[in-house]
């Protein structure tokens, strides 16, 4: 106990102490949600996929999927790696940076009003951040607070308070670059902590081998093949995939993981991240979701509701409370480290989209740089606080499990946005209507899923299979809507020194731009 008490206690001090060193860099609006836009690759990549993955995916999915598919949901880690890092940062990396540095946003909204010279699309795009970000924020508490009650036999409420108090302080006093450094700092931990933990449980199973025979043995309920949980493509392949796309394809419409492109350096850095992000990616997801497939070996020693169903979140605990104390501590300071840069990147996204995009202009039209970073600072501890108390709620009612939560947010937050972002990233032929379209059937499909969910008559059974709907959609909604309505042009500053770096995607948005002048001309005839 005393271990682990002391590998919390470091851990928390060092978040702190990064903190107070980034003071300094918060005394300006782009220095508080960018680090100036000068942050390297390796720090770049490591917010990345610390942002990514969380205690919603070490605990919820990794224990819902792994109980599910047995060791296929290996594709899932898979399919982060390869779609929702590698290629996320060779498409949207360098143009999102160039795009974003050349309008002048620094938040997903800002980008939209004035990608598409719309005040209304920011406010919305606004809005659905902040409403839906918060049951995200609220599935890494639960998570978390899981493992803490596990290891410490701590009650939920306290684990929940405490993570919330410390996050306010090292992102209230650093901005960005505390997020960014603590995010590498946590990241070594999660790469060190989740090989450890996947050799110590294969090993407390009887080694790699005795494990996979033991699997082998365990039917799939209504399946009639043959050692399930160990097949290439587990017993269910159709929801599977539909959890590879809502895990893998839902980065490219996030706000908090598309952002971090837009503070990298620009240049060689951009592709230096991918690299990085990637090989993170294979080992953390990968790991995760493999150390899952071994869930089933558990199933008469984890919980389980009044109904027979098994409660998902408690599996990866169970797996992991035979560990020795100190293998324990690590996963504690594991799963606080994957989780606290999640939460730090969530509220940070939340509470500058709302001053820069809804408050500032619309509220409070005199607003400086400082009075700015103030109201950041205010509504960054009122979004922590609201997620916390959400988090309890769903705790003492027993409403839904965190993967449940985090389908809900990705599905809403990734349908409505993917689209518009990639193709007014790319094309000068996007329309308005285009993005209200996907605004409106992204949000709109997951309220009611969810409403009726709630009601105990779902549309789609699965939240995570509406999730990944409502990005396949929105990508085909945007450009087929823009066929029949008015087209948005690019409309851009000239590169400035910084940008006139990266040459090649100089050449390619004057090319757009002669294109969009070319359709207007035509348009206008």
């Amino acid at each position: 106990m005393i271990a682990k008490i002391l590998l919390v206690l470091i851990f928390i001090a060092v978040a702190v102490g990064v903190g107070i060193y980034c003071r300094k860099s918060t005394s300006t609006v782009d220095g508080f949600i960018l680090g100036g836009r000068k942050v390297g690759p390796w720090m770049s990549a490591f917010a990345y996929g610390t942002s990514y993955f969380s205690a919603v995916v070490f605990v919820g999915y990794a224990g819902q999927f792994g109980f599910k598919y047995g060791m296929a949901a290996t594709w899932a880690g898979i399919g982060n790696a390869i779609l929702g890092s590698l290629l996320a940062w060779w498409v949207l990396g360098p143009r999102t940076r160039e795009m974003t540095h050349r309008l002048g946003a620094s938040t997903m909204p800002e980008f939209f009003g004035k990608r598409y010279n719309s005040k209304a699309l920011r406010i919305a795009a606004a809005a659905i951040i902040f409403v839906f970000l918060i049951p995200y924020t609220a599935s890494v508490y639960n998570g978390l607070s899981r493992l803490f009650g596990m290891a410490f036999a701590l009650p939920y409420d306290v684990c929940v308070i405490g993570m919330a108090v410390v996050t306010c302080i090292y992102v209230v006093l650093g901005g960005y670059m505390a997020t960014v450094m603590n995010d590498f700092i946590q990241g070594i931990v999660m790469l060190l902590g989740i090989t450890a933990v996947i050799v110590a449980v294969i090993m407390s199973n009887g080694g790699f081998s005795e494990a996979v025979i033991s699997l082998s043995q365990i039917p799939a309920e209504g399946s009639a093949m043959q050692g399930p949980f160990v097949s290439f493509f587990g017993p269910d392949l159709f929801n599977l995939l539909g959890v590879v796309i809502l895990t893998s394809l839902g980065t490219w419409g996030l706000p908090q993981m598309v952002q971090k492109f837009y503070a990298i350096k620009s240049g060689p850095a951009v592709k230096q991240g991918a690299i990085i992000s990637t090989i993170f990616a294979f080992v953390v997801a990968g790991g995760s979701y493999f150390l899952g497939g071994f869930g089933r070996l558990y199933s008469d020693q984890i919980e389980y509701a009044a109904n027979g169903t098994p409660i998902y979140d408690s599996i990866i605990p169970t797996m992991l409370s035979t560990l020795p104390d100190i293998l324990i501590g690590l996963v504690i300071v594991l799963v606080l480290s994957a989780s606290m840069s999640t939460l730090s990147s969530l509220v940070l996204t939340s509470s500058s989209t709302l001053t820069i995009d809804l408050i500032k202009g619309n509220f409070v039209k005199d607003m400086n740089e400082k009075k700015q970073i103030v109201w950041m600072r205010v509504l960054l501890v009122a979004f922590v606080a609201i997620s916390a108390l959400i988090a309890l709620f769903q705790y003492h009612s027993s409403v839904v499990f965190i993967a449940q939560l985090m389908g809900y947010s990705w599905g809403a937050l990734a349908g409505a946005f993917l689209g518009p972002f990639l193709w007014g990233l790319y094309s000068g032929k996007i329309s308005k209507a285009a993005v209200w379209c996907s605004f409106i059937f992204g949000v709109g499909l997951t309220a009611v899923n969810m409403g009726m969910g709630f009601a105990g008559t779902p549309l789609i059974a699965s939240p995570i299979n509406c999730g990944a709907l409502c990005m396949l959609v929105s990508l085909v909604i945007v450009p087929v809507v823009s066929l029949f309505t008015k087209k948005v042009p690019f409309q851009i500053n000239p590169p400035t020194a910084e940008s006139g770096t990266d040459r090649e995607i100089d050449r390619e948005i004057e090319q757009d731009e002669l294109r969009s002048a070319e359709v207007g001309a035509a348009a206008d005839v």
